[in-house]
Order: structure tokens, then C-alpha cells, then sequence
């Protein structure tokens, strides 16, 4: 028999006491909060006091021996009732409140996240809209553009001129000479050769 590892072990069997009395005390809290919610209504005043009325009026004018509280003892039966009703009232509004305390503290850890979290997104939208401006800024305006089209107009008329003057036909010269102009010889361009240098004899004398 081999030792089985933690990992492989059966799991425990969950105790459901703690979920039920979680859930018990939960149920007690909404009865008690009914009941000290029901006590601090005008109705619940107006009950207690008919209920006192007629508890002071039986006891005082009906017969002897339908009497269940003596007057000549201060109406004891009475005064327990209403000690036992106080002791009781006095533990329900406390735990009313002391829930009622639980919900607001609860609520406002919950108002509080949602502040951290709301002045979190405003703070990221402000950072946003300040990178989006900047953006903007370094965009070029309308005169920037303006300027731009033009120069592009420009160098492209200036480029459909010269495609224009280079495909434009050469004329060829004519051949006869307008009129009453004589046609004259070419002057030639290139470097002349020299003649010599004619020599004469000694002996011959020059001819008159």
C-alpha cells in the first residue's frame, strides 16, 4: 500500500454548517430589520396605545372576576409586558443599525472604487486628447497645403511645356535665296592654308 500524494488525495468533504448559518443569520438580520423598521412606524404607536387604553380600561371598569391585572398594584401585568417589549426593541434597532452601518460602509468602499476608477479614465481621456491635439499641431494647415498645390501646379506646367518644345517638328531651310539677294560663298570655318612665298632671282632685275 502506497502513500498517495497530497495532490491525488480525496478532497474533504465541505462543511455546510458555516453556509448555513451564514444564511441563518442573514434571515434573522431581515426578520429583526422588519421588525424594528415595523416599531418605528406611526402604526406601531398608534396599536401600543389603543392596546394600553384598553388594557387600563378592562382592568379598571369590567367585573371582578374578569379582571386579569389589579389596578391596586399599579397594573404589574402591564408594566412586565411593556419592560419585556423595550428589552427586546432596544437589541433589534441596534442590529438593525449595526446592518444598516455594514450596507454604508459597503457602500461607500464601492462609491470610493468607482471614483478611483472614474478619475482614472478621466485622467487617461485627458492624456488622450492632449496627444491628439499635439497631433494636430504638427499636421499641416490649409496655407501649408495651399502652398504646396501650387508649387505642384507649377513644376507640372513647367514639365508639360518642355514635353511640349521637345516634341514640337525642326523646319527644314530652303533652298533658293529670297530675292534681290545674291547667294554668297560660305565662309569657311576651319583654319586657311598659307601660300608660300614667292622668291625672286638675284640677277634679275625688277622690269620698269
Amino acid at each position: 500500500m502506497g502513500w498517495r500524494r497530497r495532490d491525488d488525495a480525496a478532497p474533504a468533504p465541505r462543511l455546510r454548517f458555516g453556509g448555513e448559518l451564514g444564511s441563518g443569520n442573514e434571515r434573522f438580520g431581515r426578520w429583526t430589520e422588519a421588525i424594528a423598521r415595523g416599531m418605528g412606524t406611526p402604526w406601531f404607536l398608534l396599536a401600543l396605545s389603543l392596546f394600553c387604553i384598553a388594557w387600563l380600561v378592562w382592568n379598571t371598569w369590567a367585573p371582578e372576576h374578569l379582571r386579569f391585572d389589579s389596578a391596586a398594584i399599579g397594573f404589574t401585568a402591564l408594566t412586565l409586558i411593556l419592560s419585556l417589549q423595550a428589552s427586546y426593541a432596544a437589541p433589534m434597532i441596534l442590529l438593525a443599525q449595526n446592518r444598516q452601518d455594514d450596507r454604508d460602509r459597503v457602500q461607500m468602499t464601492q462609491d470610493r472604487q468607482r471614483a478611483e476608477r472614474n478619475l482614472a479614465d478621466t485622467e487617461y481621456l485627458a492624456r488622450e486628447i492632449v496627444s491628439l491635439r499635439f497631433a494636430l499641431n504638427e499636421l499641416p494647415d490649409r496655407d501649408f497645403l495651399r502652398q504646396e498645390l501650387r508649387a505642384l501646379l507649377r513644376e507640372l506646367g513647367e514639365e508639360d511645356r518642355r514635353a511640349a518644345e521637345e516634341a514640337r517638328p525642326l523646319t527644314p531651310p530652303s533652298d533658293s535665296a529670297p530675292s534681290g539677294l545674291q547667294p554668297t560663298d560660305p565662309q569657311p570655318t576651319g583654319p586657311q592654308p598659307m601660300n608660300p612665298p614667292t622668291t625672286r632671282p638675284p640677277n634679275e632685275e625688277p622690269q620698269p
